[in-house]
């Protein structure tokens, strides 16, 4: 008898101590998995609607870039507004612009060059740190199976801890939402992430308030058999800017045509090619 009552605590706790290994798992696979996350360049288009209080879009406007790899860093270049080329005056500004950093980076010190590979490495790495707070932000519950873009995943998931304490600008707001995290049986990647807003967020002293209620949706994909790269997300919200004007939206950037940058790949100046 009290071997099975044992054995009934070790699987009544094991759930919540799984989900937490998961996820550190997870957050170190991630760390891992930079470097081929680097190599890939790819499309981004991002589109912006504006709603009005029954939820009709009354609004909308969307951008397009290529996010490329110029003399070992992402460059941005923007293609098209609305799903529509760019007008020609915008476009040779585009490429005007493109030529003067290629040009820049090429005439470059190696100490210029090396606290520019430095600062895209730490710009990467930020945006990553929430990751790897996760498991002391949140209590986290194995929630059931799934599969998600062909792989199977655990589901997990993750109500605020109380009394952590966020260490970063990017976890401040950790403590009030709560959400799911999808992650992949194969390689602990995640593949999606759920999370809904269940207090008023601010950001800044009085410059911005998101109402309880908004909520995220991020969808990766598996790329080359190799790594998973954001495919899509979504966002909703409605927010207070400046504590005056109440805005209601939705964002919405998808990813596409995902290329593995070659190290020998080049872009070069007009005339070169």
């Amino acid at each position: 008898m009290r071997l099975l009552m044992l054995l009934a605590a070790a699987a009544w706790l094991s759930p919540a101590q799984d989900a937490a290994e998961i996820v550190r798992r997870s957050a170190e696979v991630d760390r891992q998995y930079l470097n081929l996350v680097r190599q890939y360049t790819f499309i981004e288009r991002q589109e912006n609607r504006e709603l009005d209080s029954g939820g009709t879009v009354k609004d909308r406007e969307s951008r397009t870039w290529d996010i490329t790899m110029l003399e070992g860093t992402p460059y941005r270049r923007l293609l098209a507004r609305n799903d529509k080329a760019l007008e020609p005056k915008e476009e040779q500004k585009e490429k005007e612009k493109l030529q003067r950093s290629i040009a820049q980076r090429r005439d470059e010190t190696d100490a210029q060059r090396q606290a520019r590979y430095a600062d895209a490495d730490r710009r990467l790495q930020k945006q990553r740190e929430p990751v790897r707070e996760i498991p002391n932000a949140f209590d986290l519950r194995v929630a059931g199976e799934d599969t998600v873009n062909g792989a199977a995943a655990w589901v997990i998931e993750a109500t605020p801890k109380p009394g952590y304490r966020p260490r970063s600008s990017l976890s401040q707001f950790f403590p009030k939402v709560r959400g799911k995290i999808w992650i992949a049986k194969a390689d602990h990647q995640w593949v999606r992430v759920e999370a809904e807003s269940v207090e008023t967020i601010s950001f800044g002293a009085i410059l911005a308030r998101v109402a309880k209620g908004a909520r995220i949706r991020i969808e990766q994909t598996r790329v080359n058999d190799e790594v998973w790269l954001p495919l899509r997300i979504d966002i909703s919200a409605t927010a207070r800017i400046a504590l005056l004007k109440k805005f209601r939206g939705e964002v919405e950037i998808t990813y596409r045509d995902f290329r593995k940058f070659q190290a020998e790949s080049r872009v070069l100046p007009a005339g070169e090619q």
